[in-house]
């Protein structure tokens, strides 16, 4: 059986850039030896306990220890009424012919609330959900690809990957998945597609009107 997984922040949902700006404006204040826009942009990916982890491993400062909650909070208050699906996903979605699961290093509760406020959730409620909770160790470690595919009773050589950090990239490619890397996502900077091929991505799409194509290509791939 052939599956396509889509991840979820900056892929699905245009997260990203709202999660950034709130980790970049609490850590300015609380890390203020890091340059914080710098250190964010190569921690793409990575779950918010990850970052603030590496970050503070970083800086002569300390975090205070309630950090975590107190990011988590901030960044679900501008989710609520900020947050937009990637241009042009429900239409990718509705055209596609194969089954679909979620992959993701965010909460369950956050990608349930991510889908709700887009209305996401009409075309993928049904789609599985896997997330960093669920494994001993998030991405960039292939765990919860694996989780998905054992799950699903799927091979990993026939999962299909949309992928927007290099973290998520590698992670997929571990599992032994195909990845397309997607730059669409408001926050992706200049020279992103490089990066995510550098990482193992198989292709790269820079807008949801092109995946039906890339699909296509991927199946033909993989029949000759």
């Amino acid at each position: 059986m052939e599956l396509l997984i889509f991840d979820c922040d900056g892929v699905l949902v245009d997260s990203e850039t709202i999660a950034e700006g709130v980790l970049h404006d609490q850590l300015a204040a609380w890390l203020p030896d890091l340059a914080a826009e710098r250190e964010l942009s190569g921690a793409l990916g990575m779950t918010t306990a990850a970052i603030l982890a590496h970050l503070e491993g970083l800086s002569v400062h300390q975090l205070p220890p309630d950090a975590l909650l107190s990011i988590d909070a901030a960044i679900e208050r501008r989710l609520a009424v900020e947050l937009k699906a990637i241009a042009g996903i429900s239409e990718a979605i509705d055209a596609l012919d194969l089954p679909l699961a979620i992959v993701s290093n965010s909460r369950r509760a956050r990608v349930l609330a991510s889908l709700s406020h887009t209305g996401l959730n009409t075309r993928l409620g049904t789609a599985p959900l896997f997330t960093a909770e669920q494994v001993a160790r998030p991405k960039p470690a292939p765990d919860v690809y694996l989780l998905a595919a054992e799950t699903l009773e799927t091979a990993p050589a026939d999962c299909l990957v949309v992928e927007d950090s290099v973290s998520g990239t590698r992670a997929a490619c571990a599992a032994g998945m195909t990845v397309i890397g997607f730059t669409g996502a408001s926050h992706i900077a200049a020279g992103h597609a490089g990066r995510l091929r550098d990482a193992g991505a198989w292709a790269t799409l820079d807008h949801m009107a092109g995946l039906g194509e890339l699909v296509a290509r991927w199946r033909r791939w993989r029949a000759a």
